[in-house]
């Protein structure tokens, strides 16, 4: 299972970091639904995104759920 999550961990997927209102950013990959992190500092918020995105990958595929690539990347074989 390493090997695949490494595979999807490579991929150039875009991320949305948004500063909320309270001090606070919000993070997420739009192509993963559910994969998001919320914390005080930007650095901070995105090395949590990172956490958050191996284990979103991992969860996928114990439950063999698909995984949505961005576009322009070739299919998985």
């Amino acid at each position: 299972m390493r090997a695949a999550v490494d595979y999807y961990l490579a991929l150039p997927y875009r991320i949305e970091l948004i500063p909320d209102e309270d001090g606070y950013w919000f993070v997420h990959i739009p192509l993963l639904p559910g994969c998001i992190t919320r914390g005080s500092l930007r650095e901070e918020t995105l090395n949590m995104l990172d956490e958050a995105k191996v284990l979103w990958l991992e969860t996928a595929l114990a439950e063999n759920i698909a995984i949505p690539e961005p576009e322009g990347v070739n299919p998985t074989p």
